[in-house]
């Protein structure tokens, strides 16, 4: 089954992952011991972060090591930026709105 990006973000312990694995690359123990689950539900995890590219596997030793693909939240920068350009808009109609209130207009 092919998962979005979106999907993957949706959850909140996928986006701890991420964060985590954004400052360093981590194995699958070493992400478990940061959650209050069970290391196979950080698997589970890791493994829709994986299906999604939003995450990366490196063999090292014997071990796997995930590191964050941040290629891959560009979907999600690009789908923000719609946004971004509204509230850029709304804000500065509020800073003229402010701009031409008069000093009386504060005590009303």
């Amino acid at each position: 089954m092919r998962r979005d990006v979106f999907q993957a973000i949706a959850d909140p312990t996928r986006r701890a992952i991420l964060s985590l694995i954004a400052l360093q690359a981590m194995t699958p123990n070493a992400l478990a011991e940061h959650f209050d689950t069970s290391r196979q539900a950080v698997s589970k995890h890791i493994k829709i972060l994986t299906e999604c590219q939003l995450v990366t596997q490196q063999l090292s030793g014997r071990e796997i090591l995930y590191h964050f693909n941040a290629k891959q939240m560009k979907e999600v920068d690009q789908w923000l930026q719609q946004f971004k350009k509204l509230w850029e808009d709304r804000f500065s109609q509020l800073d003229q709105v402010l701009l031409n209130l008069k000093p009386d207009d504060y005590e009303k």
